[in-house]
């Protein structure tokens, strides 16, 4: 702004015009011209205008009612305690299971040690007491031609 503007100062009048204006008419609107969310209400000194009204207000919420509980929860339910105690006996068995375990794996090695060591001494002791004679084998083989098949005998 510049500072060489001026303005005019004015004070409110009080006229009688000015307190109660006169009512502007305007044309009125068809039904189907009114956009949604507005009324044609009448107002407590029974003018009628079209306004902005409030959407109803929701429904208080319906309380819930019990609902039955299905047939595989209660399965569930029941079974889950079971199935717990279950685990909870067999870890508590190989707790006490496992000196026996382990005495019962040294012992299956030993007899496999035992198994493997009887049986390499009756392969050496069949070995030792075999009645060793000479082998003698004659071969005779034969074949004519250049091509020929060769026929042969082994003779022990």
């Amino acid at each position: 702004m510049h500072p060489d503007t001026t303005y005019e100062i004015t004070t409110h009048r009080t006229d009688a015009r000015v307190l109660h204006p006169e009512p502007l008419t305007r044309p009125t609107m068809a039904p189907h011209e009114i956009p949604p969310g507005v009324e044609l209400v009448t107002l407590p000194g029974g003018v009628r205008t079209l306004a902005y009204t409030q959407p109803p207000a929701p429904a208080a919420p319906v309380a819930p009612t019990a609902q039955p509980v299905p047939a595989w929860a209660k399965t569930t339910a029941l079974l889950a305690p079971t199935i717990g105690a279950g685990i909870g006996a067999g870890g508590f068995g190989l707790h006490y299971a496992a000196p026996g375990v382990i005495a019962m794996t040294d012992a299956l090695w030993a007899a496999v040690a035992l198994v493997a060591a009887s049986c390499g001494g009756a392969a050496y002791l069949l070995t030792r007491w075999r009645h060793r004679a000479p082998a003698q084998i004659t071969q005779n083989v034969t074949a004519t031609g250049l091509f020929g098949r060769a026929n042969g005998t082994i003779n022990q």
